[in-house]
């Protein structure tokens, strides 16, 4: 019989409280106001996932986390954290890290391509009321009819001209299609793209797999997305990683129960996953939450209350760590009084009032035993990291990123023939084969010509053939997709 992986120290008190990894699928919570050492916590736990080859993902949303690939020693803080807590053998050490950044400019390019993201998500990127959303529907289904494939945003514009412009031959077969429409799925991905939006879309596109490495020593990679900029817009931050969150649920096996993750995704700032989206997008996001455990995926959401996380998705967080909250206002002391009563009681601990006096660094635990039942809940102090706090400088970064076994795999575009290019030559040949056309005829091929002066970015799909209905990754299974 193989050994069971050791368990993870996350936190000392009255006793040690551990997070045993085969119940660390059953995913997490780590809350608390600003300032009280939501990051550390999962900096630490991100480090014992690596000691044990499981690797991680994170999303450093305030450019704090690039320190884990550089030893600690200097910060007088975490030694007295290591003098007071009695912890015994513990060493400095950096971890192996990869970063990652939607931009290219300070990690691994992370693209995917329009049909792969898919009209679902597209559509909450996009800011699409439902009706503009069902037109968007409709664009998909006449390119996969049309056997054009959709890979970046320059073909999505480029189709979505060539729908509102031939409207009146769709709308028999495809239904209405309002140039309202068109125009506000046009004007909102030119505010994307100008946001630089359009930068993920395209080829090479991100292979899932590449997350889930070892360095040498067998321990797991750190993944780390280069957040920062990916933050000025919340809304694509949020669906970026909800996307990333569902090609694992996609692409990886059913695996069951397993000594130990095969991955583990820490979703920061998880509250914006939940603002302002319909009831069926949150019941995707419960049953993708839910199903993914059985690929051997454990999500940890990172927010500043509980009660940010929908109650169907915060009853599947098995394992809580819950900093200090603040109590200034009535809805501020509700607030307490609701996350106090997410954890199993202690009778010797009076919840409500803990969460209000903790320090920093300082939490209540609540973690799952060997038999998958939640402890009761302790007050304790969460060990220390052992990388630095401090952020590696922009050589160090850039070091990393070249040294890596990934460099070059990611860094160069790929622009094959898609949507853009064959509207464009149907254009230029119907321009060419009629060039004494009525006026009005000639003026409609000008429009369509104006279709290839689309900027384009990038370029990546699933293959498709004309007849062949493209499959999307998205939620695909989840919503009935062969």
């Amino acid at each position: 019989m193989a050994l069971q992986p050791s368990p993870i120290l996350v936190a000392r008190g009255a006793e040690d409280i551990f997070l045993y990894p085969k119940m660390a699928n059953r995913h997490g919570l780590i809350a608390g106001a600003t300032g009280t050492g939501k990051t550390v916590t999962l900096r630490v736990l991100a480090e014992q996932f690596s000691n044990l080859g499981v690797p991680v993902f994170m999303a450093d949303v305030k450019g704090d986390l690039s320190g884990l690939a550089k030893p600690g020693g200097d910060n007088p803080r975490i030694a007295d954290r290591v003098r007071d807590l009695k912890l015994e053998g513990f060493a400095y050490e950096g971890y192996p890290v990869v970063f990652w950044d939607v931009f290219g400019e300070k990690g691994h390019p992370v693209r995917t391509t329009v049909t792969e993201m898919g009209p679902l998500l597209l559509s909450r990127i996009l800011n699409l009321n439902e009706t503009q959303a069902g037109v968007l529907n409709i664009v998909f289904k006449i390119a996969d009819d049309s056997g054009l494939l959709l890979l970046d945003f320059k073909d999505l514009r480029a189709m979505s001209q060539y729908v509102g412009d031939n409207a009146n031959e769709f709308k028999v077969k495809y239904g209405n299609i309002s140039k309202a429409s068109i125009g506000a799925i046009q004007r909102n991905l030119l505010v994307i793209g100008e946001q630089g939006g359009d930068r993920f879309f395209g080829e090479p596109a991100l292979d899932i797999h590449d997350f889930m490495q070892a360095d040498a020593r067998g321990r797991g990679m750190v993944n780390i997305l280069v957040a920062d900029r990916l933050m000025q817009a919340p809304r694509v931050y949020a669906t970026f990683l909800l996307w990333l969150m569902s090609e694992l649920f996609e692409q990886l096996p059913e695996v069951g129960d397993l000594p130990k993750p095969k991955l583990v995704f820490f979703f920061d700032e998880a509250h914006l996953l939940f603002d302002d989206i319909p009831k069926a997008f949150r019941d995707k996001i419960e049953q993708v939450v839910r199903l993914i455990r059985s690929k051997g995926v454990g999500v940890y959401f990172i927010t500043q209350n509980p009660l940010d996380i929908p109650d169907t998705v915060l009853g599947q967080l098995g394992n809580r760590v819950q900093h200090a909250l603040r109590a200034f206002t009535p809805r501020d002391q509700k607030a307490v009084r609701a996350a106090a009563e997410t954890f199993r009681a202690n009778p010797g601990l009076d919840t409500t009032k803990a969460i209000l006096e903790l320090g920093v660094g300082e939490a209540l635990v609540s973690l799952q035993d060997e038999k998958g039942i939640p402890s009761m809940v302790e007050r304790a102090w969460v060990v220390p990291p052992h990388s630095t706090l401090e952020p590696l400088t922009h050589a160090e970064a850039a070091a990393i990123v070249r040294a890596s076994v990934l460099y070059g795999t990611y860094e160069k575009t790929v622009d094959r023939e898609s949507a853009y290019e064959k509207l464009t030559a149907r254009a230029e040949k119907a321009a060419a084969e009629a060039p004494a056309a009525p006026a009005k005829k000639a003026a409609k091929s000008e429009t369509e010509v104006l279709v290839g002066a689309l900027a384009k970015s990038a370029a990546h799909a699933i293959g498709s053939q004309v007849g062949r209905q493209i499959i999307r990754g998205v939620l695909g299974s989840l919503f009935g997709r062969k």
